[in-house]
């Protein structure tokens, strides 16, 4: 148990370090394209390898080039992270895109197009709270 919870502390840790590299760290124009945020962090329990999940904001060709550039700037990322982390041994960084904000903005969307239609039919959905008039 005691891996476990070094292994989210290091995660936590590479997390708050790559989401300040993100600010003032990577150079990289690609990057500042468009609005890069860390969605998640996953170590292996070794420590040889990290995944960094990242959600950029723009559209699909933002979002391609931002990732390009955060993974050339990947060896650099590492260095900082062992310079920062005072690790002896720094994970392999490997970051991928996280389409689960999009996704979600997505459905949501839908969701509130089918509400609007039946707002507009006149459609009352089961459940909605609302008294019917022979009950009342």
């Amino acid at each position: 148990m005691a891996q476990g919870r070094r292994v989210e502390r290091v995660a936590a840790s590479i997390r708050r370090e790559i989401s300040e590299l993100l600010v003032n760290g990577i150079k990289d124009d690609r990057v500042s394209l468009g609005m890069v945020s860390v969605t998640n962090v996953e170590v292996a329990g070794d420590l040889q390898h990290c995944k960094i999940f990242v959600s950029v904001y723009g559209a699909p060709e933002v979002q391609d080039q931002a990732l390009a550039g955060l993974r050339s700037a990947a060896g650099f990322v590492k260095g900082e992270l062992s310079r920062r982390l005072n690790m002896r041994r720094t994970p392999e960084v490997i970051f991928h895109l996280d389409r689960g904000i999009e996704k979600g903005t997505s459905v949501l969307g839908l969701l509130n197009q089918l509400e609007q239609k039946r707002q507009e039919r006149g459609e009352i959905p089961e459940g909605t709270g609302q008294i019917d008039d022979d009950l009342s």
